[in-house]
């Protein structure tokens, strides 16, 4: 069960880095239940899809030293990392874009079933990422 979880939340984040929400969402349930910092919960792949093609248009991301962490069930893990990432489109309420980059520390924690993740809760740190984009 743990490499099996192992193995899913490493596709999930191997689509993220090639730019392949569909890659992403084959990795989900349908219910998913995502979770961003400091934003609301979005449920479903309708909503997730939706998330993933604004940040597709707003920023462009690659995670390095990813480091995923697995529970003894294969249930729950957990991913540490850091997002090298450049602002292209300003979302609102924050600073304007354009084309600053940034490196963020980050992680994020899952929940997982029948081999897909169900939950994605992810944390950084928002000021230190509008400090760097607004220099």
């Amino acid at each position: 069960m743990t490499n099996t979880a192992r193995s899913t939340v490493a596709a999930y984040y191997a689509a993220f880095n090639a730019e392949n929400p569909a890659g992403m969402l084959a990795c989900v349930t349908d219910d998913i239940e995502h979770r961003v910092n400091e934003g609301g919960i979005r449920r479903g792949t309708a909503k997730f899809a939706e998330f993933c093609a604004h940040m597709g248009v707003s920023y462009r991301e690659q995670l390095r030293d990813i480091e995923i962490f697995v529970n003894d069930t294969g249930t729950r893990a957990a991913a540490e990392f850091v997002v090298h990432g450049e602002y292209l489109k300003t979302d609102p309420g924050l600073p304007e874009a354009h084309g600053q980059t940034y490196i963020l520390p980050a992680g994020s924690f899952f929940d997982l079933k029948d081999g897909k993740i169900s939950r994605i809760t992810t944390f950084y740190n928002l000021n230190d990422w509008i400090a760097q984009v607004s220099k």
